[in-house]
């Protein structure tokens, strides 16, 4: 089981809870509202996708209509009102003490309510001490705000891939996401594949979302919704295989171009771009898995290239297989002649130590020295490749479009 810690200290995530668990629209507003016995919102329908979760939270003076007895559901929902929101639905132990934000004064209509939903752990701000109260708030960070605030941890990252776009899920997001993904916190409308991170939370979102917090506590009825996202929270990876001729997208995330010998041997380590799924469309390989393996010489004809061979993956919980997957060759090569400026044709690049030896010995760059250099090996003697030419002649790999990996032999996931 993954260990996601309640709290980190990263500009990232204060970023992500000041800027995200604060950005929310008009959910309770600051102004009076309609006294109502039996609640009943004018723009909310019986069928309105989001109805038992707003109706439920407006019954129990969590949330609030307008005085012109609408909700406005699609509205998007500021900082502050999403901290008044928040203060209402949960009475859980403070983890913190008070602290003062530059941008809340003293007579802001939100000033406790911050306060609380602060000490509580449901909300933080910038750096500098700044709340930005009236910002609204992406669905990512509320959700993460709820997790984060209610301590749920993630048996495995692997929940947060289970959308279409998980792809764009913020970095510093996923842990929480994932964990709220296994809550049954997150509503999706109106595609229940569909995350949409980035995108401002409405007020019928947050009334969703904070319904199915409390739900998850048992402190309100459970409901039935096509729109509520469930999964197991044991990972299907663990029974699994993966077939031979599967197709795997990966990443370099440590340059945007391999440059090496052609008879250079490197190791290398990629990350899985995509979630690698089965008929069923559930995950084998979870995105942001590593590949270990080396770019390796291979000849083609009369032509040399290199191929990347996967040896291990390993899996986001730390777990390792053995894998037998492999790239296409790749032969585009580049010429750096005597005098070349380095520093223009290798930009954003990470070279073999063969090719970093072999491309300074020509050119009499010391930049060289300043770059990112891998250890590999080389056939042959590097002096011999460069003494007495002009140039030398180098592969370079553009790995997003070079290695794409094709499994060779199934690889067996279960434990």
């Amino acid at each position: 089981m993954l260990k996601m810690r309640r709290f980190q200290t990263t500009t990232a995530l204060l970023l992500m809870l000041g800027m995200g668990a604060g950005a929310l629209s008009p959910l309770v507003t600051p102004a009076p509202v309609v006294a109502q016995t039996q609640i009943q919102f004018t723009d909310v329908s019986s069928s309105h996708w989001a109805s038992q979760f707003i109706i439920s939270l407006a019954q129990r003076d969590i949330i609030a209509g307008f005085p012109d007895g609408t909700f406005r559901p699609d509205e998007p929902v500021t900082r502050a009102q999403y901290a008044a929101m928040v203060r209402k639905a949960f009475n859980i132990t403070n983890i913190r003490s008070s602290t003062t934000f530059v941008d809340v004064s003293a007579d802001f209509w939100a000033r406790t309510a911050i306060d609380e939903a602060y000490r509580m752990g449901f909300l933080s701000g910038y750096p500098n001490n700044v709340f930005e109260p009236n910002q609204n708030i992406p669905r990512a960070q509320v959700l993460v705000s709820l997790a984060n605030g209610l301590n749920y941890q993630a048996t495995t990252i692997a929940s947060a891939n289970v959308y279409r776009d998980s792809g764009a899920i913020p970095s510093y997001a996923t842990g929480s996401i994932a964990a709220a993904t296994e809550q049954r916190l997150v509503v999706n409308y109106p595609d229940v594949q569909a995350l949409r991170p980035n995108q401002t939370a409405t007020r019928a979102d947050v009334a969703a979302f904070i319904y199915q917090a409390l739900a998850s506590r048992n402190q309100v009825a459970t409901v039935q919704s096509p729109y509520i996202v469930q999964v197991s929270q044991t990972t299907t990876a663990a029974q699994s295989s993966i077939t031979s001729g599967t197709n795997i997208s990966v990443t370099y995330p440590d340059g945007d171009k391999i440059v090496l010998l052609p008879d250079e041997t490197l190791p290398v380590t990629l990350q899985v771009a995509e979630a690698v799924r089965d008929s069923q469309g559930q995950i084998l390989i979870p995105r942001n898995s590593e590949i270990i393996g080396e770019l390796r010489p291979v000849t083609v004809g009369a032509q040399q290239g290199t191929q990347f061979v996967a040896q291990t993956l390993v899996l986001e919980s730390g777990r390792q297989v053995a894998m037998q997957a492999q790239s296409r060759v790749i032969t585009t090569t580049e010429t750096i002649r005597r005098g070349a400026s380095i520093g223009e044709i290798f930009a954003g690049a990470v070279l073999g130590s063969g090719a970093a030896a072999a491309i300074g010995s020509v050119t009499g760059d010391d930049e060289i020295q300043t770059w990112e250099v891998l250890t590999g090996t080389v056939a042959g003697a590097i002096g011999g490749l460069v003494l007495g030419r002009e140039r030398v002649e180098v592969i370079s790999v553009n790995p997003d479009s070079d290695l794409t990996l094709t499994v060779s032999q199934s690889v067996a996931l279960a434990q």
